[in-house]
């Protein structure tokens, strides 16, 4: 089995929404959990569609900023975003890049605030 097909399978499984864009913020990829979040803007039909035409002025500025920021910076791939009240939420933006560094695109990382209160390694 090829990698992609367990990379893919390791994102679809995060109960968190990945919208993965290429560096002309053209929506390449939304995992499952995404596709039904964003249901109301489009879901899976945003796929193909720029990032810039869901974004406000605020946010397309922001983005912009990080994404010069991390074409500069080839270390620099972690950028907080803001922290989301309604879910305790902390959203990060992630640079993606190929194997020479070379920023190819980006994503957001939606990691919770919230600690776990279930029983550890407990199977119902």
């Amino acid at each position: 089995m090829e990698l992609s097909t367990y990379l893919i399978g390791l994102i679809d499984s995060k109960p968190a929404p990945v919208v993965i864009c290429d560096l002309d913020y053209r929506i390449i990829f939304m995992n499952a959990y995404a596709k039904t979040a964003y249901e109301k803007f489009g879901g899976e039909a945003l796929i193909g569609q720029l990032l810039y035409n869901h974004c406000g002025l605020e946010a397309k500025t922001k983005i912009d900023m990080i994404i010069e920021y991390f074409k500069e910076n080839k270390d620099q791939n972690y950028i907080f975003g803001y922290h989301e009240d309604k879910n305790n939420t902390d959203i990060y933006i992630v640079a993606i890049r190929d194997s020479n560094k070379e920023l190819i695109g980006f994503t957001s990382m939606h990691e919770s605030r919230t600690p776990d209160t279930s029983l550890e390694y407990y199977i119902d």
